[in-house]
């Protein structure tokens, strides 16, 4: 098997895959050990990795009854603009190492299903590719070394047509992902940053110290030193809407708003960051509280379910971000995998709103939660 994917005739048919759990198991089969665990891991004791499930199946919505939901439409706004889902698909790296189309693939499923298709700064397809698909893509950035890099990057998305700018303030550095580490994890020369530079990179080399070659890479390429200045710069130089992504204090989304941001995601990176860091989920009601409608709210981290979007909804997000689970369909069925992915959250997410009294997203967002601790 190559490192990209396994062969076809191994794939299970995607309409046989009823849930994300049945997803994410047939990825694993596919996907060789050190990719799958590239994909799967955490940083440290991946304490935050498991606490972001546990936290989501902790909290209950309170259903409301005799409600006409005859008529339920999952159809929402994000960032000012319609998705036939309140959910976008988050940034990825290098889509590339689970699918030869890699991100191309997943952008044209996002485009069928209606929702956004976040590229990642460290995406395998450059971002001209995939808003010539005609979907909606918003633009993750990474604050890089040289700030003017930076800011290129923002323009060259701009001029793409990008819709939005993702700017991720929680990686001043890779956090320690002990699996990558141990498996002395580096990227296969096919699969490069379209971003940064073209020619091989310290992510394709086997590391020589404690680290994975892409941390070593991220350490080289990344700033430490990102500030809420860096943010106002942003925020002066680009016209399109921006988004703060790895917001946990309630605090820090209040300076946000103060700073013009169009939205914050409560994100602790899928428990891949700080190790011990609060669940999101567990974050959010604080930081929607803190910011009283002063900008958009998104959740990120954990997310496996259309239930798990309602949860979301109920406690007052706008909407919601998954990463990995369109990762998983990737894997599986390439486009079409990627597609029953954002299939069966549009069709759970349904059943959800409709069994909880709500014909619509709004609706939703009156409902109540609350958490039950075991």
């Amino acid at each position: 098997m190559d490192s990209t994917s396994a062969e076809a005739g191994h794939r299970p048919a995607v309409d046989r895959l009823h849930c994300l759990a049945d997803v994410e198991r047939a990825a694993d089969a596919v996907l060789p050990a050190a990719v799958r665990d590239f994909v799967a891991g955490g940083s440290g004791a991946e304490v935050t990795l498991d606490a972001n499930r546990a936290a989501l199946d902790r909290v209950f919505v309170v259903p409301r009854v005799l409600r006409d939901v005859s008529r339920c439409t999952t159809e929402a706004t994000l960032l000012g603009r319609p998705a036939r889902l309140p959910l976008a698909v988050a940034p990825v790296a290098y889509q590339r190492l689970v699918h030869p189309e890699g991100e191309l693939a997943a952008a044209r499923a996002a485009k069928a299903a209606g929702v956004p298709f976040t590229a990642s700064t460290l995406s395998s397809v450059p971002v001209e590719r995939l808003t010539a698909v005609g979907g909606a893509v918003w633009f993750q950035l990474y604050w890089l070394r040289e700030p003017g890099r930076s800011l290129d990057l923002v323009r060259r998305a701009e001029d793409a047509g990008a819709e939005a700018v993702v700017l991720t303030v929680d990686v001043p550095w890779m956090g320690r992902r002990l699996r990558d580490v141990r498996n002395r994890f580096a990227l296969p020369d096919h699969v490069r940053a379209a971003h940064l530079a073209a020619g091989p990179s310290a992510a394709h080399r086997p590391p020589s110290g404690a680290a994975s070659a892409l941390a070593a890479h991220t350490g080289a390429a990344f700033s430490p030193a990102l500030t809420w200045s860096s943010v106002a710069a942003l925020r002066e130089r680009t016209r399109l809407p921006l988004v703060l992504k790895g917001v946990l204090a309630a605090e820090d989304a209040v300076r946000a708003a103060e700073c013009g941001v169009d939205a914050v995601v409560v994100s602790n990176h899928g428990g891949r960051q700080l190790d011990g860091a609060v669940p999101s989920v567990d974050a959010l009601p604080d930081v929607v509280a803190a910011l009283a409608g002063r900008c958009e709210v998104l959740l990120d981290s954990g997310v496996r379910s259309g239930t798990d979007v309602l949860r979301a909804l109920a406690l007052g997000a706008s909407g919601v971000l998954v990463g990995r689970p369109p990762l998983w369909g990737l894997a599986v069925g390439g486009e079409d995998g990627v597609r029953r992915v954002l299939e069966l959250l549009t069709d759970e997410f349904r059943d959800a709103l409709g069994l909880a009294g709500c014909a619509d997203v709004a609706a939703a967002r009156e409902l109540r939660a609350v958490r039950r601790e075991w």
